[in-house]
């Protein structure tokens, strides 16, 4: 560890960018820029502005460079995410958000080709969230562009490859509802062969591997040290698991709050998982199977915001829990636990916005608390990024579940669990924070709401 203390993490979450610093040694943050993640509606099709994040990255370095040493850079990205590269590394296609519907035209080819949920573990999601589902859209509504496409690379190893210059595929973003994974058979699906696509695969790489330095243009641009490592990278939501993996015994879960929630089993006894509910198999960094659901909770947070707001105090909260104003799902439609369900409000006449905003946490928490309940989650549950500082989120998923429910400390697990992979012999010891004490009145309104939901 002392040879790669300061780690620079590249943390491209779906609504922001992020360039993180951590000391490994005392596994704090010591630095942190960001920049919002824009789509680009220009072009074939809505895609992210890659030139803006490669500017945000070179630049965050270079000013981060004057103030810290930098003994390694790694990456971690959102999912559902791939670049389309020609023989000479350049894009070929522009990088496709995933929220686009172009894919649903050619859905019901691409069904036809797709893998069985025992094979990938990747349950059939709309839009273009299942990434096999995107490239297979592209190539059929694209062909001439598709036809110059030489790599698929996985989106955290495109930005190692344009920091160190060597190409790689992993398993945390192949194993993430993408299609592509055979999860048991630790290879590439039969989609692969079927869709003509795996000689097109870069090498699966493991998530910490040291892939190559920085290439001498990154390194002057970035003011970095020319012999400067770069590791291989890892999916957001295993890189939020990972610190706990290192640092604590089965059974628990961890629940990563970002644009999506998701909700991780470690250890604990799941049955058959239910593909149509949004359960899925993620694959960790070991390469181990994770029973795993989500929703769209930070999204759906963002489109109720607009009604709520100042904080809410206990008198907030109470009056919700005595009146049993909820909001029901689905606030995003089409994934999740409840996939068809159109949300609505109950007992909400009167309600000022500070209740409504605890309404909507403890909505947050059941759907969360239905998630962990479909993968059999056992044990402590630990709740990473933005919903780990809401107390009302917290406290009502401790009582709908009743386990204990902790925090952590810092707000950028993901970024820390990423930074993990640098380190040789990695130990973690994350602060955990208690959440607040719930009483009869909390587990009343869970079970009522959970009750309306069959």
């Amino acid at each position: 560890m002392a040879d790669k203390r300061f780690v620079a993490v590249i943390d491209i979450g779906k609504t922001n960018a992020k360039l993180v610093v951590f000391d490994l040694l005392t596994q704090q943050e010591l630095a942190q820029l960001s920049t919002a993640n824009s789509i680009l509606n220009s072009g074939p099709y809505p895609h992210y502005d890659i030139d803006a994040l490669w500017h945000f990255i070179t630049q965050s370095l270079l000013s981060i460079s004057d103030k810290h040493r930098i003994d390694a850079i790694t990456i971690t990205t959102h999912g559902a995410c791939a670049a389309l590269l020609d023989k000479t590394g350049a894009l070929a296609m522009p990088v496709l958000d995933y929220e686009h519907d172009g894919p649903q035209t050619t859905a019901s080819h691409y069904d036809t080709l797709r893998p069985p949920f025992s094979e990938t573990g990747s349950p059939r999601l709309p839009n273009g969230l299942n990434l096999g589902a995107q490239i297979f859209w592209q190539s059929n509504l694209f062909p001439a562009q598709f036809a110059d496409v030489r790599w698929i690379v996985t989106y955290p190893q495109y930005w190692a490859y344009r920091l160190c210059g060597v190409l790689a595929n992993e398993v945390t973003s192949l194993g993430c509802h993408t299609d592509l994974w055979a999860y048991e058979k630790s290879n590439y699906s039969s989609l692969a062969d079927r869709a003509g696509w795996r000689d097109l695969m870069p090498e699966v790489r493991k998530a910490s591997d040291y892939l190559g330095t920085l290439l001498p243009d990154v390194a002057k641009a970035t003011g970095l040290a020319a012999n400067t490592p770069v590791h291989c990278g890892i999916h957001d939501s295993n890189a939020s698991l990972l610190p706990h993996i290192l640092g604590r015994k089965k059974p628990f879960s961890v629940v990563s709050t970002g644009t999506w929630v998701v909700s991780m089993a470690m250890g604990g006894k799941h049955g058959a998982l239910d593909p149509a509910r949004d359960t899925l198999v993620n694959v960790n960094a070991f390469g181990d199977p994770v029973p795993s659901a989500r929703f769209m909770g930070g999204r759906e947070f963002e489109l109720l915001q607009h009604l709520f707001g100042a904080a809410p105090a206990a008198a907030d909260e109470d009056s919700v829990l005595q009146k049993q104003m909820m909001v029901m799902p689905a606030v995003v439609q089409g994934c999740g636990p409840y996939p068809g369900d159109i949300s609505r409000w109950l007992n909400d006449a009167g309600s000022t916005p500070p209740q409504r905003q605890a309404a909507a946490s403890f909505y947050l928490a059941l759907m969360t608390a239905t998630c962990l309940d479909l993968v059999g989650a056992e044990g402590d549950v630990i709740v990473e990024g933005p919903f780990a500082s809401n107390p009302q989120f917290t406290c009502m998923l401790s009582a709908a579940t009743g386990r204990r429910v902790y925090s952590t400390a810092t707000k950028t697990g993901t970024s820390f669990g990423a930074a993990l992979l640098c380190a040789a012999n990695a130990i973690s010891s994350p602060t955990y924070i208690s959440s607040p004490a719930y009483g009869a009145v909390h587990i009343a309104y869970a079970k009522n709401w959970q009750t309306k939901m069959g």
